[in-house]
């Protein structure tokens, strides 16, 4: 990274050497496979309970449905967000789009919103938008603000001393259940179910890819629970950088790997489009790229020098570069798979 500083700030960029060659900086434990396939085992043979409220208010169009669902799920919350389809849509004709948040708890970026699921649902794709708590929907703002403050307060660090009960585990089979819910709906096509994610988000995205072999392509936006070891070999993980805690490292070799999108993406097939910001030092580059490279179908890279963690500022010179050479290949990626 270079930085240069001014007058009224500063300005950096990134660049990097050969980055397809970084590798993770452990390897997966020898039980990983099984110990997933035992947590898929347990989701699976919990008898379904969905529970839907219809919503219907003047900012969902006629031509679309909307409910607020709560899916029964393992763990201590159930999966919940919104699911809008296209009314008197065919069977097996449209694909499957799930939209799942940054890391936070009260702020917009973290709430499932019905209008985030009709963007997609216009596009002609069934779409549910995953709150990556469990929260309830639609809630008074001081709702989310107690949540912040009292049971989901430093969420990432909950249980790090257990795989059993790290708090990744309930939020992973949370992404697990909806994906199952999507693929029960007469509507799919059988084919397509595009994950998309920003940091935490874009985390999970990772992780759906890995952990469900259904999942056929994801747009995962500077993704966090990358390599999370990569301090073993001199580097940063991504974010929320567990293995850096003051817990002891031999308990956290116990627990935090098997939440690692470096280990989840093995053998996926999952077409990823991913954006890297070289100047990210939340999700640094590095840690994606040695997670990315695990995975064994298309990729899609956008290495973006000049962004950090969140994009431009609004109205910068940055902001109107990045729109033409990044975000409008993004668009043009969704618009063509989901055509």
């Amino acid at each position: 990274m270079v930085t240069a500083s001014y007058k009224d700030g500063m300005a950096s960029l990134g660049s990097m050497v050969d980055p397809h060659l970084l590798r993770p900086g452990a390897v997966a434990p020898k039980d990983f496979k099984a110990y997933w396939k035992q947590q898929k085992k347990q989701l699976n043979a919990l008898k379904w309970e969905v529970k839907s409220t219809p919503v219907k208010n003047e900012t969902i169009p006629s031509a679309f449905s909307c409910e607020d669902v709560e899916i029964n799920c393992l763990g201590p919350k159930p999966a919940r967000g919104y699911y809008v389809k296209p009314t008197g849509s065919s069977p097996k004709s449209l694909p499957a789009v799930l939209l799942v948040h940054a890391a936070g708890v009260k702020g917009s970026w973290c709430r499932s919103e019905p209008s985030n699921a009709i963007r997609y649902a216009k596009m002609d794709a069934i779409c549910f938008d995953l709150n990556a708590h469990g929260m309830l929907n639609g809630q008074p703002e001081e709702y989310y603000e107690q949540l912040e403050q009292g049971e989901l307060k430093g969420y990432w660090t909950q249980g790090i001393t257990n795989r059993d009960d790290y708090y990744f585990r309930g939020m992973y089979l949370r992404l697990l259940r909806t994906i199952e819910f999507l693929t029960r709906q007469p509507e799919w096509d059988g084919k397509r179910i595009l994950v998309i994610g920003e940091s935490q988000g874009g985390g999970q995205a990772l992780a759906a890819a890995g952990l469900d072999h259904r999942v056929s392509a994801v747009i995962a936006l500077v993704p966090a629970m990358c390599d999370w070891m990569a301090t073993q070999t001199g580097l940063k993980g991504g974010w929320p950088q567990p293995y850096d805690s003051d817990e002891s490292k031999a308990v956290l070799m116990k627990t935090i790997p098997y939440f690692d999108a470096a280990y989840l993406l093995k053998g996926s097939k999952a077409t990823i489009f991913t954006e890297i910001g070289f100047v990210d030092v939340t999700c640094p580059a590095s840690s994606i790229y040695a997670a990315v490279s695990q995975a064994g179908g298309k990729k899609i890279i956008m290495g973006v020098p000049y962004r950090a963690h969140h994009q431009p500022p609004a109205g910068s010179d940055l902001e109107k570069l990045w729109q033409e050479t990044v975000y409008k290949k993004r668009l043009e990626f969704i618009d063509n798979y989901l055509r």
